[in-house]
């Protein structure tokens, strides 16, 4: 059964984690071209571009909501290992929890933001979404990622040698 739940948490890590990192790092890009006006075929009016926002928002959203079942799989996976109470699992766990942090309430409000503002339909008082600043949140949180899949491999302490 543990083959099977690891299978599971490195399935689901590679389905749901890799296409939020992509599509969040593709994001402030896009929107820098859109708000400069130099988008592919017309700039900050083209439509296009709008749609490959909105895709890569709605990418991130639905991925983040599957992504859901990463540390479902991975919690069940270490307690048939018996390894809940290594530290290497207690640091993932805590990144785990920051990078999804940082996702829901940084990353994707602020990609709902940029969305709004193009549409007409922000709030007066919204600050606005600066490419940058995404840039960097987005950054951060694949930086979390990676952190998190080192220690997975790593293992730092592990018994099984590799």
């Amino acid at each position: 059964m543990t083959k099977v739940l690891l299978s599971l948490h490195v399935l689901t890590a590679l389905i749901a984690v890799g296409p939020v990192t992509v599509a969040a790092s593709m994001f402030p890009a896009v929107l820098r071209r859109v708000l400069s006006g130099s988008g592919e075929g017309g700039g900050a009016g083209d439509g296009d571009a709008w749609t490959i926002l909105r895709t890569l928002h709605r990418i991130c959203r639905v991925y983040a909501g599957i992504g859901i079942a990463v540390p479902l799989f991975g919690l069940a996976t270490a307690g048939s290992l018996g390894v809940l109470g290594d530290g290497w699992l207690i640091t993932s766990i805590l990144l785990t929890a920051a990078a999804a942090a940082v996702l829901t309430l940084l990353i994707l409000p602020a990609q709902d933001r940029a969305l709004a503002v193009a549409t007409g339909s922000a709030l007066p008082q919204a600050p606005p979404v600066a490419p940058g600043r995404l840039a960097m949140l987005t950054g951060v949180f694949n930086l979390l990622w990676a952190a998190v899949t080192v220690l997975m491999i790593v293992r730092p302490g592990s018994t099984t040698g590799t």
